[in-house]
């Protein structure tokens, strides 16, 4: 069956298209795009007359994993969702769950940095279960430097997870800041090597704790050029807070300078984590201006009353999700700099979607709309729509044309290396995969907030995954599971 895109504003970043046209779908591909197509009996015509029409954004930092996170995804704009910063281990497990219940989306992983360290340095074996790996972070046996031997040992794990498909590494070194950076170099040797990306949570920055062994954003950029390794630097609005203007400026200086490194933001004031997380210690807390009560209880709601509180809940459920406000979105300074770091030239927009949460302990439902009383964090619904909100329709810092580049084409040039299938996405031009978006440009916003985060976002009105529908005039298809895996070829 062909599909039919009748006179909507066709964007293509790819070539720098920006005009009114017909896009031709067949087969999962983009066969033709340009003024009056012919349709033939049979082809389903849809009239996309006054809306945008572009590529699916691809998200590369999202942790869903789930059928109903990746609906909510849906609604918001997404065709690919990829676990890349945290990654999952066992990778072969990962990929063939998620294909054994079905996804919407386009779906990957990259290799556990986080879960080779645990498997060698504290005997956890991995499950690729997020729930599992948020529930490890707050143990402090993976969190020490390594001896030569485990060093070794923890580097082959690695490897042999690129060599089954992963898309790259995952390096939550945020998550153990203490570390020998001599690590963190070895692990990027190993990266250049297999010609894979790597996708950092970086460690510390030196204003939070003058003590840490590197600063964080500086440290990715030394590698990066020591190396040679493409190296992305994940969600440097949360981890760099107040401190945004220095760290770009390094960062653009550091790309300047030859590093391949990349650099994605989302569009929100507050993260999430799990609450057993080496920074929400209240020593570190303070080290970054914050306080307990800045640490919001994903699941319950609660916010932290004091730091006795803080030290019991990280000690009675380390892996509960969490939110951390670290910018006051009703502080002009403080939008200011998250606006900056969306602006920052060739800044990606990634979500770090969580899954959502029912007090009854599930993670995932195929009812939709979704049961009520499910809590994740608002990215999760509203990253792509937010982003349009503010930085099209509201600010006009961006154009059509520089939001699908943002959101579409370049996340998937990061992968083009390690994941030849990537070489088709992120472009609406013949040949292409026909996973496809179309935005009502006067409508789109987000709509979930942090204390009712479930609701779609508004104005996607059509959503082709591989060109099949998944969301159809605003609604979504629960019927629709075209997701493929995304998987990495080794050299």
């Amino acid at each position: 069956m062909r599909t039919l895109l009748r006179g909507g504003r066709v964007i293509d970043p790819a070539t720098g298209f920006d005009g009114t046209a017909d896009v031709l779908v067949s087969g999962g591909v983009v066969t033709a795009v340009g003024e009056a197509l012919t349709a033939e009996p049979g082809d389903v015509e849809i009239d996309v007359s006054g809306l945008v029409v572009g590529p699916g954004f691809i998200d590369l930092h999202s942790h869903v994993h789930t059928i109903a996170g990746q609906r909510l995804q849906a609604m918001d704009g997404v065709t690919t969702a990829l676990d890349l910063e945290a990654g999952l281990m066992p990778i072969e497990r990962a990929y063939a769950e998620a294909a054994a219940a079905g996804r919407p989306l386009h779906y990957g992983f990259s290799a556990s940095w986080g879960a080779a360290r645990a498997q060698v340095l504290a005997g956890i074996e991995p499950d690729a279960n997020i729930d599992s790996g948020l529930s490890v972070l707050g143990n402090p046996a993976w969190q020490r430097t390594s001896s030569p031997k485990e060093l070794a040992a923890w580097l082959s794990l690695v490897d042999g997870e690129l060599a089954a498909g992963a898309l790259g590494v995952g390096v939550l070194l945020g998550y153990a800041p203490d570390t020998d950076p001599g690590e963190f170099l070895a692990l990027a040797r190993l990266a250049k090597e297999a010609g894979a990306p790597t996708y950092t949570h970086v460690r510390e920055l030196v204003e939070v704790n003058p003590e840490t062994p590197i600063d964080g954003s500086a440290e990715i950029a030394i590698v990066a050029a020591e190396t040679g390794a493409a190296m992305h630097h994940c969600h440097v609005n949360s981890t760099s807070g107040h401190q945004i203007e220095r760290v770009l400026g390094a960062l653009e200086a550091g790309r300047a300078a030859g590093s391949r490194v990349t650099v994605e933001a989302y569009p929100y004031g507050a993260g999430s984590t799990g609450i057993g997380a080496a920074f929400l210690s209240p020593e570190r807390l303070k080290m970054k201006g914050l306080s307990p009560s800045s640490v919001i209880m994903l699941e319950s709601g609660e916010r932290i009353a004091d730091e006795g509180r803080l030290l019991q809940v990280r000690a009675e459920d380390p892996g509960a999700p969490c939110i951390l406000e670290f910018l006051d979105e009703s502080s002009p300074h403080d939008l200011g700099l998250l606006r900056q770091a969306l602006a920052f030239p060739d800044a990606i927009v990634a979500s770090d979607a969580l899954p959502v949460y029912w007090k009854n302990g599930t993670s995932e439902s195929t009812e939709w709309p979704l049961p009520p009383g499910g809590a994740t964090h608002p990215r999760t619904a509203g990253t792509y729509a937010k982003t349009l909100r503010l930085m099209v329709r509201e600010s006009k810092a961006w154009t059509w044309l520089e939001a699908f580049r943002r959101c579409s084409y370049l996340p998937a040039r990061v992968l083009d290396e390690v994941a030849p299938g990537a070489l088709a996405k992120g472009r609406l031009n013949v040949g292409a995969d026909a996973d496809i978006v179309v935005i009502d440009p006067h409508t789109i916003t987000d709509a979930a907030t942090y204390f009712d985060s479930t609701r779609p976002s508004v104005g996607v009105r059509h959503l082709f995954v591989s060109g099949v529908p998944v969301v159809t005039d605003g609604n979504l298809r629960t019927d629709a599971f075209p997701g493929k895996p995304l998987r990495g070829e080794p050299r």
